[in-house]
C-alpha cells in the first residue's frame, strides 16, 4: 500500500501547524484509499520516524514523503537526508522515497503568483 508524509519545518507555535493540518485534511477528503501522516524536523510531533512508523502499522509499503518546504536549504540538503536514511535503516521493509521541495514546483510558484494577483 502507498502511503504520503507530508513533512515539515516544525515551530514553537502550535497555530503554525494549522496549515498542515488542513493540507493532510483536504488529502485525505481528496484521496482517501492514500493514507497521509504530517511530519516535523524539529520541534513538534510527529517526527518522520514516529510518521514512518504509524503507515507501517497501517500496512504501508511504499511511503513518499513531499517536504512541505519553499526551497532546498540546509535543512533539506543536510538534516533531513540523514532522517531520511535512518528510517530506511529501521524499517527495511518499507520502500522510503522523496521529493523535492514543494516550493520548487512551477505549479506551487504558479498558484502563489494567482494569489498575489488576486490580492491587487
Amino acid at each position: 500500500m502507498k502511503a504520503v508524509i507530508l513533512f515539515g519545518h516544525g515551530a514553537r507555535d502550535a497555530r503554525w501547524r494549522e496549515p498542515f493540518d488542513r493540507l493532510a485534511d483536504l488529502w485525505r477528503a481528496q484521496h482517501p484509499g492514500t493514507p497521509v501522516q504530517l511530519a516535523f524536523l524539529e520541534m513538534m510531533t510527529p517526527s518522520l520516524e514516529d510518521a514512518v512508523s504509524t503507515l507501517r502499522a497501517q500496512g504501508a509499503t511504499q511511503i513518499t514523503v513531499v517536504p512541505v518546504f519553499f526551497g532546498q536549504g540546509g535543512h533539506l540538503r543536510n538534516d533531513f537526508p540523514v532522517l531520511l536514511e535512518a528510517c530506511q535503516a529501521k524499517f527495511p521493509q518499507i520502500a522510503l522515497s522523496a521529493t523535492n521541495a514543494v516550493g520548487e514546483d512551477l505549479a506551487v510558484l504558479q498558484a502563489i503568483v494567482d494569489f498575489s494577483a488576486r490580492a491587487l
